[in-house]
């Protein structure tokens, strides 16, 4: 039988979740015996054409060019994943979405007249059709083999969705909210990096996006009560997936409310 065919695409982003790919190291030898790996830049320069049966997309859409970009690889793919909070929300890139692009543009770069951006960075599944979305960042590469193997059995993904909160109680993790009062996303925040930051003495920041059904009008009274400095739970919301359609919800109903006062 032939073999799935697979394309991995950059968009703006650091290159951190197709690294993840990368450093699968002794599952990526048995993964290249069972795909063939049709385009992947980050790993050989030889490029196969489309169409793909899956292409996995990396980064937000940020630039016109990417914007056309996206339009023509979901046109030449079975299906598209989208992986790492960059695909998946916007990212890093997508704090500009707060602010004024053009005045960041002025102070930065000695020849803005130079770029060719959109207003807004944002997520792939904003402008085309997205099959599967895996978060991170970065991405967890052994969900991403999970993907990867279930489509090659023709089964669903099964891919966790329960909190932070819950690894920090399954690794005996003593919560840093309740015990040293340190700001935290975890409840609230999708599973996938393993507690890493809590298990580490500091507060999540929320790098996997909102957990699907995530209680933020519950947690953000929580959250204000142990702010370190007025303004910090914005700020914990408005980072890494910060332009995620329940924690940007969040934010504005909570300045909203703040202009009130």
């Amino acid at each position: 039988m032939r073999k799935p065919r697979i394309a991995v695409h950059k968009f703006s982003s650091c290159d951190g979740c197709q690294l993840g790919i990368l450093n699968l190291e002794d599952e990526l030898l048995d993964l290249v015996g069972a795909v063939e790996i049709a385009y992947f830049l980050e790993a050989t320069s030889k490029i196969q054409p489309g169409p793909y049966d899956v292409s996995l997309v990396e980064g937000s859409v940020s630039t016109p060019h990417e914007l056309k970009r996206i339009k023509d690889i979901r046109k030449e793919s079975g299906m598209l994943i989208t992986i790492g909070t960059c695909a998946t929300a916007g990212g890093i890139q997508a704090l500009r979405n707060f602010t004024e692009p053009g005045q960041l543009a002025e102070s930065v770069y000695d020849h803005p007249d130079y770029l060719d951006y959109l207003d807004l960075a944002t997520p792939v599944s904003q402008h085309v059709k997205v099959d599967l979305e895996i978060w991170g960042c970065p991405v967890n590469k052994y969900q991403l083999l999970e993907a990867i193997i279930a489509l090659l059995q023709q089964r669903k993904p099964n891919l966790p969705s329960h909190s932070v909160c819950l690894d920090c109680k399954r690794n005996s993790t003593v919560c840093v909210m309740v015990a040293r009062g340190i700001p935290c996303v975890g409840p609230v925040t999708r599973t996938g990096c393993g507690a890493l930051c809590p298990a580490n003495g500091r507060g999540c920041y929320g790098c996997f996006g909102p957990a699907p059904q995530a209680d933020l009008d519950a947690m953000i009274p929580l959250l204000n009560a142990v702010e370190e400095y007025p303004g910090q739970t914005v700020h914990l919301l408005r980072n890494f997936a910060g332009y995620a359609p329940d924690f940007r919800k969040a934010v504005d109903v909570m300045l909203e409310e703040s202009s009130k006062k």
